[in-house]
């Protein structure tokens, strides 16, 4: 069974920031820390392992093609 250490939730915690940091023009706060928590267990799921690198890559792709569709509403 894998569990999240105390070291990876900062990790994860960083990696919300950055993101909430980077996408503040297009999505909120809970927006970014739903799309990081789904890659984690997406990752998990897959892989059996979420290292924080691996989850920031697929949380940002998420976060990005999200930007794409809002800005194709508009």
């Amino acid at each position: 069974m894998n569990h999240t250490s105390d070291h990876d939730q900062a990790e994860y915690a960083q990696i919300v920031a950055t993101l909430c940091e980077e996408f503040s023009e297009v999505h909120q706060a809970a927006t970014v820390s739903r799309c990081v928590d789904a890659a984690h267990y997406g990752a998990l799921e897959v892989t059996g392992e979420a290292p924080p690198g691996l989850v920031e890559r697929i949380a940002r792709k998420h976060l990005q093609v999200l930007a794409l569709v809002a800005a194709e509403q508009k």
